[in-house]
């Protein structure tokens, strides 16, 4: 039985089956390096799903931002129902890393704010790869960032069976030794609760409880059940539960990483002390890093642990730390045995390449200032050449391949035609400038856009800075078009949220500066426009025009409006390839017979998967309750559909909704029912927003 059970709704077609054979023979060859030069919407993801399948190896796929790893995370997981796909980003919605400025004197803390629903996917990404073989992991560059040792990581996990002999204490205790947390409230990933003979745990990678019920000094019963409806799923013979964080450590290693760092302490005193004669900072040192061993001594954490890590994982000085690449599996002469996908390669490269010299400069501060021991830039990303070696046989996946590609690439294969005929689209110049009667960018580029809007279409305007993405959003929206700016000071899934609504056609004009070249998929988008075209730059670079060009080649009907006062070089060449391409694809369909046909894609809402059981509850509960008062024409018949009392009311419909869900929320409290009074209450925050939307 193969690994991977590939599920397409349609079979490869245009250049898809060509490119398939030959990166899967150069795979048979054991080419270490290929790239697949795809144009936007020949189905690159498609192509590399079926790499996948025949391969039937993990498989790891890199993506330059966590939007566009989302999509992909959903992509292929509708391309392998079966299998496990999972989403490994960031688990920050807020990052501020610790920092020291000597000009001006100032030490900034570090301060980050962490999503609990991202951190259980790492979670569920690293058990699976520790656990079965057919997982792809969808990951941003996070996955080069230490992550903890995946031996120690996999050797504390806690083993619970049915007649196995553990006291209630002892359970207890080997839960928070594997970093759980206990509660009297309502679990979350991470957290149990004893009550008398039971003991419940929600595990860190899903959301449902393990019932452990002890007779005894025996397990008596384990059941998996359903937190939300609080229904029995079943029973199980035998449960595996893995420690809470990824850096956990035994008892000995602690005493002998304390030791370790007490020791490396006492050599920077030293060298501040005897050598530099930096009084101030040895005194800095001092009194921070005891501080730390006593909290790491006595709870077994402290604030920045990740600091000490080289010294809890037993590594030596500059040796590379372990990162989710150590829990992919390896062959036993250590060499990688997974697939390396590199999507959208020239800009994931460089970001890879690029993220350890910036992490090294900030730690170098902090260790001349005495805010840090030296062990502290063991504490890294990886370095390139590091990342090299710890990833097996690569795949690059772009539409612009970039010298670092072009060089190491054993094969180039190009994949060019679309399976649905498409072309890429036409492409017109257009002067920025006001002139006579021409009203400058802005004004055409919205006259172009109501007409496009019209016949059904939506549409993306890219410009140089996040706050003329806002600038023009808002007059867009003054102009009564309804229209939304992105930009990456927006978090992770409301800018997923954000697509998902563009897609559906909740608003036509989506307007942004970076985030809409690469990779993402709106086949609806008919017209695109480009403001500021010939502000030759990184933004404006024949990478970036041919890569936002591309976002309107998945559409029958896609055009490109260059803004621009003087053709650039970037323009020159970004038109001249397209029209290359344009050119081939013309020439194919004619000889083929084909017409062309926008892609029509499921709209699948990636960011439900990165919601919790009580968000997709709260959604599912609000949108019954509206639908049914959008179905009946007073709230009379509402009591009635409820089986309430049939009673005219003047109050507004979702006021009445309002009581109703009041008087239900104080009933689940009354029978302690507090998951579903939970659910209520966060509903009756959506509703009563509404209503005051309503009202205004």
């Amino acid at each position: 039985m193969a690994v991977f059970n590939l599920q397409p709704k349609f079979q490869p077609a245009g250049d898809q089956p060509e490119a398939i054979k030959k990166l899967n023979n150069g795979l048979k060859k054991g080419m270490r390096m290929q790239t697949l030069l795809g144009a936007t919407g020949t189905g690159k993801t498609f192509t590399m799903a079926n790499v996948i399948a025949t391969q039937g190896k993990p498989t790891l796929v890199i993506a330059h931002n966590k939007t566009l790893a989302a999509q992909l995370a959903a992509e292929f997981k509708e391309f392998f129902p079966d299998n496990a796909v999972h989403y490994f980003v960031s688990y920050y919605d807020f990052y501020q890393p610790e920092a020291y400025m000597p000009v001006t004197d100032t030490y900034i803390e570090k301060d980050a704010s962490i999503n609990k629903e991202i951190d259980r996917l790492r979670h569920a990404s690293t058990q699976s790869l520790l656990t079965r073989q057919d997982v792809i992991i969808v990951a941003s560059v996070s996955c080069i960032y230490g992550l903890g040792s995946p031996a120690e990581y996999e050797k504390t996990n806690l083993k619970l069976a049915l007649g196995q002999t553990m006291t209630r204490t002892e359970l207890l205790e080997k839960l928070i030794s594997i970093r759980f947390e206990r509660t009297n409230a309502d679990l979350t990933p991470g957290t149990f609760r004893a009550l008398g003979s039971k003991v419940e745990i929600m595990p860190v990678s899903e959301t449902i409880i393990f019932s452990i019920d002890m007779l005894g000094n025996t397990i008596n019963r384990i059941l998996k059940i359903d937190p939300v409806t609080s229904r029995i799923l079943r029973e199980e013979e035998t449960i595996y539960v893995f420690p809470a964080k990824h850096f956990v450590t035994d008892g000995d290693q602690v005493e002998r990483a304390l030791a370790s760092i007490n020791h490396e302490l006492g050599e920077q005193l030293k060298v501040f002390e005897s050598t530099e004669g930096k009084l101030l900072e040895a005194e800095r040192l001092r009194r921070r890093t005891n501080y730390d061993i006593a909290m790491i001594r006595e709870v077994g954490y402290c604030s920045g642990i990740e600091n000490y890590s080289r010294h809890l994982s037993g590594k030596a000085a500059g040796e590379p730390p372990d990162t989710l690449l150590s829990y992919f599996p390896h062959k036993a002469d250590g060499t990688p045995d997974f697939l390396t996908i590199i999507d959208e390669s020239h800009v994931t490269v460089p970001q890879l390449n690029g993220m350890y010299a910036g992490d090294q400069a900030r730690k170098k501060t902090l260790v001349e200032f005495g805010f840090r021991l030296p062990s502290a830039r063991d504490n890294r990303p990886l370095r390139f050449e590091e990342f090299e070696k710890r990833v097996g046989q690569v795949v690059f996946t772009t539409a612009t391949p970039s010298t670092y590609e072009r060089e190491h690439s054993q094969q180039i294969v190009e994949q060019i035609i679309r399976p649905t005929g498409l072309v890429d689209p036409k492409i017109t110049i257009k002067p920025i400038l006001e002139e006579g009667d021409y009203l400058g960018q802005v004004q055409d580029f919205i006259e172009e856009s109501e007409g496009e809007i019209r016949a059904g279409g939506r549409v993306i305007a890219t410009t140089l800075t996040k706050k003329m993405a806002e600038d023009l959003a808002a007059y867009l929206k003054e102009r009564k078009i309804k229209s939304e700016y992105l930009h990456s000071d927006i978090k992770t899934i409301d800018r997923i949220k954000i697509l998902t609504e563009f897609r559906r056609g909740n608003f036509d004009i989506l307007v942004g500066v970076n985030l809409l070249r690469e990779g993402l998929d709106l086949p609806e988008v008919s017209l695109i426009g480009i403001l500021d075209a010939d502000k030759e730059g990184f933004l404006r670079s024949e990478v970036s025009l041919i890569q936002t060009i591309g976002r309107a080649a998945r559409n029958v009907n896609g055009r490109v409006i260059l803004y621009a006062d003087r053709v650039t070089g970037s323009m020159e060449r970004a038109i001249g390839e397209t029209n290359r391409r344009r050119d081939i694809q013309l020439a194919y369909n004619k000889e083929h017979g084909i017409t062309p046909k926008t892609i029509e894609k499921r709209i699948h809402d990636i960011a439900e998967s990165m919601e919790s059981d009580h968000e997709k509850a709260v959604r599912s509960e609000l949108e019954m309750d509206l639908a049914v008062l959008g179905s009946i024409e007073s709230m009379d018949a509402v009591r009635t559909a409820k089986g309430g009392r049939n009673k005219k009311s003047k109050l507004h419909p979702l006021t009445e909704l309002i009581k109703m869900k009041e008087d239900q929320m104080k009933e689940a409290v009354k029978m302690l029912d507090f998951e579903t009074a939970a659910i209520v209450r966060d509903e009756l925050k959506i509703l009563r927003t509404r209503l005051v939307e309503a009202d205004t």
